[in-house]
């Protein structure tokens, strides 16, 4: 296998789950005692917060592109961006590097349209559902439209994952109201759901949705594992 970096902990609770399914996915795949080679560099991310909140992007910029620096340095093959918010940054990310960085997108996108559909619910931090990079991305280059929830929807889920899931909290009564959220986009016409939030998959599986569930993390993990072992 080719050697991966991962840039986590943003937040580390999504970064071991990360660790977790690429692990599980390489043993799969190769059997017997295998596992991936990787290289993490985690951050601290109560400045990377901080940054979001102030619109600070350059400075996380600068951040992220360091880590990049450093990963290639100590022999990262490709990066992977453990963070559907910090996408954001991904141009300025390559632009830092002569690595490819593997885009929760994409692997997002592909599984989408592999199941046929082509309108989907996003939940995600309010950065993610409501700054264009996401959407954009998905709309262009893969032909996918996107629904998110109404003005009250997308604060109550960001709030969830900062003040809870990126916590390691998980409370039933975030559950009933994503469960809630999600119904309502149904109804709107959404086909499937993207879990755009690496740590939202800790809180919604698949039986809290009456539509496809798309776990951005899940699918990210498998297309890293698929590179590294040049599929």
């Amino acid at each position: 296998m080719r050697a991966l970096g991962l840039i986590g902990g943003m937040s580390w609770e999504s970064t071991q789950h990360y660790y977790r399914l690429i692990n599980e996915a390489a043993r799969a795949r190769l059997g017997g005692l295998h596992s991936a080679p990787l290289l993490l560099e985690s951050v601290d991310f109560a400045p990377v917060a901080a940054m979001q909140k102030a619109g600070d992007w350059d400075a996380a910029a600068r951040l992220l592109a360091d880590c990049a620096r450093r990963l290639e340095g100590a022999g990262a093959e490709a990066l992977v961006l453990c963070t559907n918010t910090m996408h954001r940054l991904a141009p300025e990310i390559e632009a830092a590097v002569g690595l490819p960085l593997l885009h929760i997108v994409d692997a997002t996108a592909a599984a989408i349209r592999a199941a046929g559909l082509d309108r989907v619910a996003l939940l995600g931090t309010a950065f993610t559902m409501e700054q264009p990079f996401y959407r954009e991305r998905m709309e262009s280059r893969h032909g996918i439209g996107v629904l998110t929830p109404d003005e009250a929807g997308r604060a109550e889920v960001h709030r969830v994952i900062y003040e809870e899931l990126c916590l390691g909290e998980i409370r039933e009564a975030s559950r009933r109201r994503f469960r809630e959220i999600i119904r309502q986009l149904a109804a709107e016409g959404a086909q499937g759901l993207i879990l755009g939030c690496t740590e939202i998959g800790l809180l919604i599986s698949p039986e809290d949705s009456p539509i496809p569930v798309f776990d951005s993390t899940a699918l990210h993990a498998l297309q890293a594992v698929d590179w590294a072992l040049g599929d």
